[in-house]
């Protein structure tokens, strides 16, 4: 892949502002794209926030020749990402609205929460992920994550057209006990629709998010059932990776990451 690393820097929102235009393409992407509401989003300001925004860690990128006036259009791409020490001493995780993660949280290893990942249209096709994962690998690696998780999109509420993509992930790539989150009763959706016979893998493959697919390239799991998020317009599943059982390959393409320009 070619392209000038030059043009963005990736970092840790450290000031209002970034952090301001971190929500800002969140209400880009979610609100005005995807059809998200709820309470968070300020439509004057044209801002998605939240009430944990305060305890995550906003990682950005920023793209230097953005030809705007305004300040917070500069911010191409966002994670973020929440610790477990911060998670205890604030509002605890997001993701515990939507799946039971007593499995994460009494495992007692180190654990980072990834969510509002997204970047702006006019920067995908290009470096944009790439480089936030240049970033995030830096983070995890910096502060000896053990376990990465984060509940990951479909686009939609309506289960039947990914009814095949939720029945192989099930079925493929169920996580195991001892890291097996459930989604909350009350939203429950059982990903085993399906039976095998039923569905075409490599059509089901097709369906599924190219976020989802990066995460399960890297070793990762899912979590049993799947939450109907309405507020959002999206079916959310919980992606985990244990960086212990992450096969040689997938560990070492993960810490080269950190080695690359950003």
């Amino acid at each position: 892949m070619q392209f000038d690393a030059s043009r963005y820097k990736v970092k840790i929102a450290d000031t209002e502002e970034e952090i301001l235009g971190a929500q800002r393409l969140r209400y880009r992407v979610f609100v005005e794209e995807m059809g998200a509401g709820g309470e968070g989003c300020d439509h004057v300001r044209r801002l998605e926030t939240d009430r944990f925004d305060p305890w995550f860690d906003h990682l950005i990128l920023m793209d230097r020749e953005a030809k705007t006036d305004d300040p917070l259009d500069r911010v191409a791409g966002v994670y973020r990402l929440m610790r477990d020490d911060a998670a205890r001493k604030g509002l605890g995780f997001y993701g515990a609205g939507e799946y039971d993660l007593s499995p994460i949280t009494n495992s007692g290893r180190r654990s980072v929460e990834l969510g509002r990942s997204c970047v702006a249209r006019e920067h995908r096709g290009g470096p944009a992920m790439h480089l936030l994962w240049n970033g995030l690998a830096a983070y995890v690696l910096e502060r000896q994550i053990e376990i990465l998780f984060g509940v990951a999109s479909f686009h939609g509420t309506d289960p039947e057209p990914i009814a095949g993509a939720l029945s192989f992930l099930h079925q493929r790539y169920l996580a195991p006990p001892e890291l097996r989150v459930r989604a909350v009763d009350e939203h429950f959706l059982d990903m085993s629709i399906l039976p095998p016979e039923d569905f075409d893998p490599i059509e089901a493959q097709k369906r599924i998010p190219p976020l989802i697919k990066a995460y399960l390239r890297l070793g990762g799991f899912v979590g049993e059932g799947a939450f109907v998020d309405h507020a959002f317009n999206t079916i959310d599943v919980c992606v985990i990776m244990d960086t212990k059982r992450m096969t040689e390959r997938h560990l070492k393409f993960y810490q080269r990451q950190q080695d690359r320009p950003a």
